[in-house]
């Protein structure tokens, strides 16, 4: 089947879809998700950053074993040395998931809408599969930057089929941290791995394959949308959003989907693995 979706995605690595939720969809996620805030634990925080190793989820099973859980992930700078929040617990998480998907009603719905299932549909899937799920939050001030990466890094299949569905519950702009891609950037591979350490005695637990790439910050485009906006994110496009700088935060909610037909495999390695009595949840099944 031949579809323009397919193209766009296949041309520029991303398409911008708006309106693709309605302004009550937008709403019930968005109120979703401030309530994830309070359900947050109260100990034990974990805080989550792109930025520097030693303190990232790396050497955390907390985040290896939230595959079928919904997980809670601070912000850096939202919690003191001895685990106290610092800010109010409305702007103090980094994300929440990563089975928002299968385990909370309001996400689930969304996720397993039929316009997400004709999405996948028109983007040539035979037996699509949700990976994992996540909710990001982009606090005002404190909502930390994602440096540039390829979802592929993460969710690894061969021959890549990850395809990232990002819905914008706010507006987002250049100055709240709205996503930037280099267009057409997977055309060029699989530039690192993040992956369980085949060094079973190190301390940590998931490690890069290679130092990470230098992509020239003038190659990336900005891409500001209205709420209610989903981006298609191709697994291996360069994508990365810069610190929220502005007053206002920048929710979103985003999944994964993969294929599990046509002989694509999914890394043994790569962190998130869905455990065996629980495989990823499956959109459809397309028959010949």
């Amino acid at each position: 089947m031949h579809s323009k979706l397919l193209d766009e995605l296949n041309e520029n690595g991303y398409v911008v879809i708006e309106d693709f939720l309605t302004g009550e969809e937008v709403d019930s996620l968005y109120q979703a998700g401030r309530t994830l805030c309070l359900d947050a634990p109260q100990t034990n925080r974990k805080i989550f950053s792109t930025i520097k190793a030693e303190d990232a989820h790396s050497k955390e099973l907390y985040f290896m074993d939230s595959g079928d859980k919904v997980r809670y992930f601070f912000e850096k700078g939202a919690v003191g040395e001895e685990g106290q929040l610092l800010v109010d617990p409305m702007i103090a998480l980094n994300k929440v998931g990563h089975a928002l998907h299968v385990e909370h009603p309001t996400f689930n719905s969304i996720t397993f809408s039929n316009r997400v299932r004709e999405i996948c549909w028109q983007l040539n899937y035979n037996r699509p599969a949700v990976c994992q799920s996540m909710y990001i939050y982009k606090n005002p001030g404190i909502g930390g930057e994602v440096i540039p990466h390829q979802d592929s890094w993460y969710l690894h299949t061969e021959p890549n089929s990850a395809v990232g569905f990002w819905m914008a519950l706010e507006d987002c702009t250049l100055h709240n941290g709205c996503l930037q891609f280099i267009k057409g950037s997977h055309k060029s591979g699989v530039h690192r791995r993040y992956m369980r350490n085949p060094d079973t005695n190190a301390t940590e637990l998931m490690v890069y394959d290679r130092a990470a790439p230098i992509y020239p910050q003038s190659s990336f485009a900005p891409i500001q949308v209205s709420k209610g906006t989903c981006i298609l994110i191709h697994g291996n496009v360069v994508h990365k959003s810069e610190q929220n700088r502005s007053q206002k935060s920048r929710h979103a909610y985003t999944f994964h989907v993969i294929e599990t037909e046509n002989n694509v495999k999914y890394s043994e390695d790569n962190w998130l693995q869905a455990p065996q009595d629980k495989p990823f949840p499956v959109l459809f099944e397309r028959k010949a």
